[in-house]
């Protein structure tokens, strides 16, 4: 009511103002001098309901404070690739996983719900032992020195698993001879197990990786492929040449979501050190700053974690398991 009484008066006076050069509302001076003082109380009246229209912002706050429990949201769709499930959808390749770090490896890897399959050489009885151990692992024999040896163990796998995630190169002999005495054959044969195997394995996984955008492949050297070992030269020159490997396929394979890595073992209690002396065995473990030996259980822990998402950032390192042997 205040606002059309207002704009009544208000607007009379502008009417007023055009025929202003008549003298005749001159006359009487005192009477409009009375209404433009009422005409500011009115308008101070319409200034204090001004007021509520500032409430009005805080019902602006209030719409704005709903918007609050959005963010949470999201929240589950980060959550989502948490959990492990994925990993118990993994199919992990393990070369020379009969016996020794390979075995540990099979162990530990279908403990953190991967899918496990294994390559053996001779020892069926050990293989089949562990196909019962764990429950889904599968082993197929095959020599990793012969590419149509790996050919058809790596499709025979493809078939059984559907796909290879992560494969770890772990197939490898040894020998302890004097340079000079060291024979072409022993040489070559040295040279294609311990890394022309890896070789052959990493090129037939690497098309399914490169494919869907993501895998892992993890060699198995030594640190005496760091070092270089006192007759054992071609066995130290096998595992250096997996270290060279793996440094320059991780460069070539990261733009694809392909993570290298390597693991380099010093002395670990496996079927290897068979030849070695209960006093050999002491006098290594006197020489390692944590004085004793390494377990293939130790090995097969890094192995699972190098596989796994929160190593994602992590290519082309090598990664001592030696007690602090080398440093």
């Amino acid at each position: 009511m205040y606002e059309d009484e207002f704009e009544l008066t208000f607007q009379v006076p502008e009417e007023e103002s055009a025929p202003e050069p008549l003298a005749v509302p001159a006359a009487k001076p005192a009477v409009p001098v009375e209404p433009v003082v009422d005409e500011p109380t009115r308008i101070m009246t319409l200034e204090k309901p001004a007021a509520p229209v500032a409430e009005e912002p805080t019902r602006v706050i209030t719409l704005e404070k709903p918007e609050e429990p959005q963010p949470p949201a999201p929240q589950p769709v980060k959550e989502q690739p948490a959990p492990a499930a994925p990993a118990a959808a993994r199919r992990v390749l393990i070369s020379g996983g009969d016996r020794g770090i390979g075995a540990a490896a099979a162990r530990a890897f279908a403990a953190a719900g991967y899918q496990v399959a294994v390559l053996y050489h001779q020892n069926a009885a050990a293989a089949a032992a562990l196909e019962q151990q764990l429950p889904g692992c599968i082993a197929i024999q095959c020599d990793v020195a012969s590419r149509a040896s790996c050919e058809l163990a790596f499709h025979a796998v493809e078939q059984a698993m559907g796909r290879v995630d992560v494969l770890v190169c772990n197939a490898g002999i040894a020998q302890q001879k004097l340079f000079t005495d060291i024979t072409p054959e022993e040489w070559q044969r040295m040279l294609d197990v311990n890394l022309s195997g890896a070789f052959h394995l990493c090129q037939l996984a690497l098309p399914g990786m490169i494919r869907r955008k993501q895998g892992r492949i993890l060699t198995v050297s030594s640190m005496w492929g760091q070092t270089g070992g006192s007759c054992e030269v071609h066995y130290s020159a096998a595992k250096a040449g997996l270290i060279g490997l793996t440094k320059a396929l991780a460069k070539e394979e990261g733009p694809s979501g392909i993570t290298v890595n390597c693991v380099a073992p010093g002395v670990i209690e496996t079927d290897m050190m068979a030849a070695f002396t209960a006093e050999d065995k002491a006098a290594l473990a006197e020489e390692t700053p944590v004085g004793r030996l390494g377990t293939p259980e130790e090995v097969a822990k890094l192995l699972v974690f190098l596989a796994g998402e929160d190593a994602g950032y992590i290519t082309g390192q090598v990664f001592g398991v030696n007690g602090g042997l080398v440093i």
